[in-house]
């Protein structure tokens, strides 16, 4: 059986790979990436949680999921949303290397 623990500590180390990934990286594609695998450490921990301390019933131990569903969707337009404001800055400037793009100066 898998217990917390195992949820936790997967957790951990895939929002701490997204951390590494999105403060060391330089292509914003790649920053985002890194911000989706948080998102889904989180998502980890919630189901870990709610399959550890909700009720025995199975409606009461579908918090988590239905959590993690709201998380995946909200994830899902932030990353619509980022690719088209990426593709925007490319096109007008070539790059999405992060440190060569300065929005102040068009």
């Amino acid at each position: 059986m898998v217990t917390l623990n195992s949820f936790l500590v997967l957790g951990a180390i895939l929002f701490c790979i997204g951390l590494f990934g999105a403060l060391s990286k330089r292509n914003a594609v790649a920053i985002l990436m890194s911000i989706e695998i948080m998102l889904n450490a989180v998502n980890i921990t919630l189901v870990g949680y709610s399959s550890a301390f909700m009720g025995h019933t199975h409606g009461e131990r579908l918090t988590g999921q239905i959590f993690a569903i709201f998380i995946i969707t909200v994830a899902a337009a932030e990353a619509a949303v980022a690719l088209a404001m990426i593709i925007a800055i490319y096109r007008r400037r070539s790059t999405i290397d992060i440190g060569e793009i300065n929005l102040m100066r068009w």
